[in-house]
């Protein structure tokens, strides 16, 4: 395990919204790190199904805060705000890190210190309690590189507010917006060939609960190009 210097504290971000199901296993697999020091800030962005007495059954190790709903991008803003790290990474409330995640990344960062952002890749799978319906009406699970993806990123302080907070005003497509101002911002980024982030896939990951709000995407897209168009030679 990674000594103990409060120079190199990681806070680990989860948000949650009603994902009671699945919170529990995700803060195991930050719990889990071999890395030291970190911290776990989880941010309950008004979930009503018991998932801040999961949250709560995990202090003293877990900060926990409660806000009143409003979207992922304004939960994470939150934990950022309350995080004491100088790096930080993201978890959404359904997912995983493996054991070692935060361990390599960190050694990244070691080898080469001018990096301001170490990426690795996500793999996919189906979650394990879905029913052979909703398994056939899922895309098939995937192995991707996750730059530019939230997720995947171990990031310092100082750049992540270089690129700046996350959109308030999206449902949908936040990591999108936030990873287009990374890449215009140049972040020295590497990305591992490793895998840092398991992303569940199930019946009601964001994209399908906020299904109506898909056009956000677009508008995410959109805002990327319009500043390329006026950004000066």
């Amino acid at each position: 395990m990674v000594p103990s210097d409060r120079g190199r504290l990681v806070s680990v971000v989860i948000t949650v919204y009603n994902c009671a199901r699945y919170l529990a296993e995700a803060i195991d697999s930050v719990r889990h790190q071999t890395y030291r020091p970190l911290e776990l800030i989880v941010v309950d962005d008004g979930s009503d199904d018991g998932s801040g007495e999961i949250a709560r059954r995990h202090q003293p190790f877990v900060r926990y805060v409660y806000q009143p709903r409003g979207g992922i991008g304004a939960a994470r803003n939150r934990a950022v705000e309350l995080a004491q790290g100088d790096y930080f990474a993201f978890l959404d409330a359904d997912d995983r890190f493996p054991p070692d995640r935060l361990e390599q990344q960190m050694a990244a960062f070691d080898r080469d210190p001018a990096l301001e952002a170490v990426f690795g890749y996500v793999r996919e799978f189906l979650s394990p309690d879905l029913d052979p319906g909703a398994m056939f009406r899922l895309r098939p699970a995937a192995e991707r590189p996750g730059t530019n993806f939230p997720g995947a990123m171990l990031i310092r302080r100082d750049a992540f507010h270089r690129v700046g907070l996350f959109s308030t005003a999206l449902k949908i497509g936040v990591g999108l917006d936030w990873g287009a101002r990374a890449s215009e911002r140049h972040l020295r980024n590497l990305l591992l060939p490793r895998i840092v982030q398991e992303r569940r896939l199930h019946a009601e990951n964001t994209g399908i609960r906020e299904r109506e709000s898909r056009a956000h995407y677009a508008v995410a897209l959109k805002a990327a190009l319009d500043r390329r168009r006026t950004r000066p030679p």
